[in-house]
């Protein structure tokens, strides 16, 4: 009898042990993102995405119509949706996963400086939204607003760096720097190319010219002094 009572005794108490050692699960960590562009959640392909593989990858022995290396050419969302890229899965999409390579399989490839982690951000969630073609989605630009640090530095990595960077940058400028953009502020050729003045070389290359009020920024950065502010 005692052993029976030994038994329940024990039984019950395994039983209040493992009830004791359960937890709650744990909800999935959710974010919104911030509101981008015209108030919308999502990624505006036209004026945050297409200019980084313009930039960075639609260039000459590289995703161009011309060198179409290994099959891809990254210059319009027609082309760049085409090939290894699975709406909806970033992690799945080659063309996202190259960005974390190293070696000879990282792309950009180098000299190229690879995409900045923000870039990478960008285009990742971009497909995980569906790698939709947004387009007119309105502009977050203020022409009143043109520091170097908050407004100018950006729109260059976005649309410049891809070219002016790295160890062997385009044209031997330099866009990388404060002190690489400073010098072709104040000898006129950062106004002359975005404003496509004749007897400057019009940039961004293979791209929309700037947005009005994104020249406006420049121009008004580089008569202020072209300040590192």
């Amino acid at each position: 009898m005692k052993k029976i009572v030994y038994l329940l005794t024990s039984a019950v108490l395994t039983i209040a042990l493992i009830n004791a050692c359960k937890h709650e699960p744990i909800s999935p960590v959710t974010t919104t993102p911030p509101p981008v562009n015209g108030g919308t959640s999502e990624v505006c392909f036209q004026s945050q995405i297409l200019p980084i593989f313009q930039s960075n990858c639609a260039k000459s022995g590289c995703h161009d119509a011309a060198s179409h290396e290994e099959g891809y050419v990254l210059d319009s969302y027609a082309n760049i949706i085409k090939k290894g890229l699975r709406p909806g899965d970033a992690n799945n999409s080659k063309i996202y996963e190259v960005l974390f390579k190293n070696g000879s399989d990282r792309m950009p490839q180098a000299p190229n400086a690879p995409l900045t982690t923000e870039q990478k951000a960008l285009i990742g969630r971009w497909i995980n939204e569906g790698a939709k073609n947004t387009i007119n989605c309105g502009t977050s630009c203020d022409s009143t607003q043109f520091k170097y640090g908050a407004n100018i530095s950006p729109l260059l990595s976005t649309y410049c760096l891809g070219c002016h960077s790295g160890s062997t940058p385009s044209g031997n400028i330099n866009l990388s720097t404060y002190a690489g953009v400073y010098n072709v502020a104040i000898n006129g050729r950062l106004v002359g190319s975005v404003s496509h003045t004749a007897g400057y070389s019009a940039m961004p290359q293979n791209a929309s010219k700037l947005s009005e009020c994104q020249i406006a920024q420049i121009r008004k950065w580089v008569t202020a002094g072209a300040l590192n502010n």
